[in-house]
């Protein structure tokens, strides 16, 4: 997971840095930085990264990262999504055990995983529970509170 981050990581930055008009040229940029990445990886990389596209008019397209409004909008959705589905949580040693409603889990990782939280390595659903794997050195109490800044009335039982 860790490599994952990175390379979205330098998917932006040479998104920012550079016009992009494709994918092809975008692979180039990321394997003249290390990264070997096949076009089905980088084409879920940018729906991941929610990368548009704008026209340069003759020009053609080039990539684009979503604005900050964007953003914020996304993560309420994914907080929302959250919150729908949410039930209790629970902890043992690295692993945090989230309890759902029937059928949410998928819904409840999702947003885990889109959250920004890098104390969560990965999730893992099933249909109603859902196993975040958490790194090294993290707690249930310090996930808790990076949690309640995304989701400030978050409930540990409910």
């Amino acid at each position: 997971m860790k490599e994952r981050a990175l390379r979205l990581k330098a998917i932006k930055k040479i998104i920012r840095d550079n016009r992009i008009r494709s994918q092809e040229g975008l692979l180039g940029h990321l394997q003249q930085q290390g990264y070997s990445v096949t076009q089905a990886t980088l084409s879920r990389d940018l729906k991941l990264l929610k990368v548009g596209k704008i026209s340069e008019g003759a020009n053609g397209y080039y990539y684009t990262l979503p604005g900050e409004e964007e953003q914020r909008d996304s993560e309420r959705n994914y907080v929302q999504d959250f919150q729908r589905g949410y039930v209790s949580l629970e902890f043992s040693g690295n692993l945090a055990v989230v309890r759902t409603l029937n059928g949410h889990a998928d819904s409840v990782a999702i947003a885990l995983d889109n959250l920004g939280l890098e104390d969560i390595l990965g999730t893992v659903a099933g249909d109603d529970t859902v196993i975040a794997v958490l790194r090294q050195g993290i707690d249930g109490p310090a996930l808790i509170s990076r949690l309640k800044l995304k989701i400030p009335d978050l409930e540990e039982e409910q």
